[in-house]
């Protein structure tokens, strides 16, 4: 992610903080001078913060190390202003797995908040407000906030944890993996559309919880629509979507030639290939016309081309590309895999 920097890696899982998160917690320190407070204040502000997304961190390394259970890779773990965010390789599609990773991130922070409650001897509350005047009103707003990730998390909505349990659970009871995030993403958009009208008709405003409303309806239907097309591409291949009919560039091709064939079809972007069929690269065109500006027809296609790092095979499945594109992209599955990989 952009403007993320490295912080450890822990068990092959990267940790890393948006640049963001410096704004969060200056924040944080300028509410509590403003609020009357000293700089001490503002330091033990700060300090609630880095010590709750700590709590965070465990949460995302419990969705982690249960998910490396099912042989499920992590490559990195994301710290932003709103929250944790773990990029798994794959969700587990067995509803049994889903749950079982799905709740060990709310599990982590139900352990802490009862480590806390019971090596100071604190009673369970709710009082998430941070006046903070020794060690022991610090603890205590910490296992507060533990409590509220934990009900705020299981919340029966995408992309929460709770939006998972659900689909697992409807899983079980419907058969059908599609069919059940359906319905869930379904039930999470209904309750976002529930917490908008409450808010229309008792007169209150809350923008944040606007904002969450608006998030979670949106989310819900990117999960359904990616799932719906995961189901819908798994059977196919590369070589089901490929284009069969397309112009190869010589390597001493000049650009003039790129022009001729870009004219004559409907042909976009052209393979560079050596002398022995090897691929060099890519022409794309807008490459093209930018270098027709800068340099003229005469210039050689082979100092414009876009290298390409990977290479798909007909065989391969192309189910990998549903993953990574939207439900609206699949129109276009053709054209984007020949633009971004060149195809034997």
């Amino acid at each position: 992610m952009k403007w993320s920097y490295h912080l450890a890696t822990i068990k092959g899982t990267e940790v890393r903080i948006h640049a963001t998160f410096a704004l969060l917690l200056a924040f944080v320190a300028w509410q509590a001078t403003r609020m009357g407070g000293l700089w001490h204040d503002a330091l033990e502000a700060v300090a609630l913060v880095c010590a709750l997304f700590f709590c965070v961190l465990l949460h995302e390394f419990g969705h982690v190390f249960a998910a490396r259970r099912y042989g499920i890779h992590t490559p990195d773990i994301t710290l932003l202003p709103i929250g944790g965010i773990a990029r798994l390789e794959r969700m587990p599609r067995r509803p049994s797995e889903e749950l079982f990773v799905a709740l060990c991130g709310p599990l982590v922070n139900v352990v802490i908040a009862i480590l806390i409650a019971v090596g100071l001897g604190l009673p369970f509350s709710f009082d998430p407000h941070m006046e903070m005047s020794n060690v022991t009103e610090f603890w205590r707003t910490l296992m507060t906030w533990n409590m509220m990730m934990v009900v705020f998390n299981m919340v029966p909505a995408f992309p929460m944890d709770g939006g998972r349990v659900l689909r697992a659970l409807l899983a079980m009871i419907i058969g059908d993996y599609a069919k059940a995030t359906r319905a869930a993403a379904v039930i999470g958009q209904g309750l976002a559309v529930l917490v908008v009208m409450a808010m229309a008709v008792m007169g209150v405003f809350q923008p944040m919880l606007m904002l969450i409303a608006f998030f979670v309806f949106f989310a819900a239907g990117q999960e359904a629509a990616m799932v719906t097309q995961q189901e819908q591409t798994s059977d196919l291949k590369v070589r089901d979507a490929m284009l069969t009919e397309f112009h190869t560039l010589a390597p001493n091709a000049v650009l003039r030639e790129v022009v001729d064939l870009l004219i004559s079809g409907s042909q976009h972007d052209f393979p560079l290939l050596d002398e022995h069929g090897n691929l060099l690269g890519l022409v794309s065109r807008n490459r093209l016309i930018a270098a027709l500006t800068e340099h003229g027809p005469g210039y050689p296609a082979q100092l414009v081309v876009e290298r390409c790092e990977s290479v798909l095979e007909p065989r391969n499945a192309i189910k990998m590309w549903a993953r990574l594109a939207s439900a609206a992209a699949l129109v276009f599955i053709p054209q984007t895999i020949y633009a971004c990989r060149y195809i034997k």
